[in-house]
C-alpha cells in the first residue's frame, strides 16, 4: 500500500477530524481544538498536511501560527499540533513518514521556528531540540521543560529568543501543557 503526502483538500475537514478524534480517543477535545482553529486567524492555508492510504487519510499533521515575544520585535513562528495517526495504522511509520514531509514543505516559509509539545525521543528524530536550551520560554509551566521542541528553520536569527506565545483557541481549550490528573495518568 502507497501512502501518499499532501495537503488537507477543501471537502476533508470530517476525515480529518475523523482521524483526530481517533488518535486522540482519551482526549476528544482535541477534535474541537482542530475545528476551531481552522476557523482562526491563527490557520495558515496549506499547512493542514494528510497521509492518505487506498483513498482514506490516515494521519494528520497541523501546523498554525504563533508569536516568539522576543526582545526586538514579535516573531510570527509556526506551532506543530496536533500530530494525529489512525490507531489502526500505528507503529507503520506514517507519522514519521508524515512529519519528515511537512517539515520539508517548510523550507520556502519565512517563519523561523517551529515549536511543539512532544517526546524529545521522538521528535529529536526529525531535528527538534529542547527549546529551553536555546533561549526559548515555555507558554505555560504545565509544559513538562523536555517536551518543548523547537525546530530551527533557514530564517532563523541567532537574535531570536524569548517566550512562545500560543494562539488563543489553545488556551480558550486548555489544551496548553498538562494539568495535574494528566501528568499523573500520562494516557490522558
Amino acid at each position: 500500500m502507497t501512502v501518499l503526502h499532501r495537503p488537507e483538500r477543501s471537502g476533508e475537514e470530517a476525515q480529518v477530524r475523523a482521524v483526530v478524534e481517533d488518535a486522540f480517543s482519551t482526549d476528544p477535545i482535541v477534535g474541537t481544538l482542530v475545528d476551531r482553529l481552522r476557523d482562526s486567524s491563527d490557520w495558515l492555508d496549506g499547512l493542514s498536511l494528510v497521509a492518505e492510504e487506498d483513498g482514506q487519510i490516515v494521519g494528520h499533521v497541523l501546523f498554525t501560527r504563533g508569536l516568539l515575544d522576543a526582545p526586538q520585535r514579535l516573531v510570527e513562528v509556526l506551532v506543530l499540533s496536533p500530530v494525529s495517526v489512525a490507531r489502526r495504522r500505528h507503529g507503520n511509520g506514517i507519522g514519521s513518514a508524515l512529519i519528515r514531509y511537512a517539515l520539508g514543505e517548510l523550507t520556502s516559509r519565512s517563519e523561523p521556528l517551529v515549536f511543539l509539545e512532544g517526546s524529545p525521543t521522538f521528535y529529536g528524530r526529525f531535528g527538534f531540540m529542547p527549546g529551553g536550551q536555546h533561549g526559548f520560554r515555555r507558554p505555560s509551566l504545565r509544559i513538562p521543560e523536555a517536551a518543548f521542541q523547537v525546530y530551527k528553520l533557514s530564517a532563523f536569527e541567532a537574535w531570536m529568543s524569548g517566550t512562545l506565545v500560543y494562539s488563543r483557541v489553545f488556551w480558550d481549550l486548555d489544551c496548553v501543557g498538562l494539568r495535574e490528573s494528566q501528568a499523573a495518568d500520562p494516557a490522558g
